[in-house]
């Protein structure tokens, strides 16, 4: 039941885990890959939130919207970063990193409302 909850968020966090991989293993292999060192940096982190992210979705974990929301701000960070490069693969990575940004918000928003009863606590500041 809670994967089908999350579905569309989990495919977000692998899709996005593996763009991060594919990011960093290619931006290593660019002639200057000091210059993209935030870049790599980022990619790894991401990849690993998001698949700490949908672990907690996949099995319905109480924390999973604050481990979405974590994983929100990393993939946007990341997301940010790749943007700055012109290659394909962080152009692809971005993109990866925008959507599983938007499918972890929307998600953690579901899940701290459903969580916490009928919209007590759910507002942002």
């Amino acid at each position: 039941m809670a994967q089908q909850q999350y579905e569309s968020c989990i495919e977000a966090c692998n899709t996005c885990a593996d763009a991060c991989d594919n990011c960093a293993a290619s931006c290593l292999q660019e002639p200057d890959p000091k210059a993209m060192a935030r870049c790599i940096a980022l990619d790894m982190d991401c990849a690993q939130i998001c698949r700490l992210a949908a672990s907690y979705m996949s099995r319905n974990s109480e924390s999973a919207s604050a481990i979405c929301q974590t994983c929100a701000e990393i993939c946007e960070a990341c997301g940010e970063e790749c943007s700055k490069f012109q290659m394909e693969h962080c152009q692809k990575c971005a993109q990866a990193c925008r959507r599983c940004a938007d499918e972890c918000r929307r998600m953690a928003g579901v899940a701290a409302g459903s969580q916490r009863g009928m919209g007590t606590g759910a507002t942002a500041h």
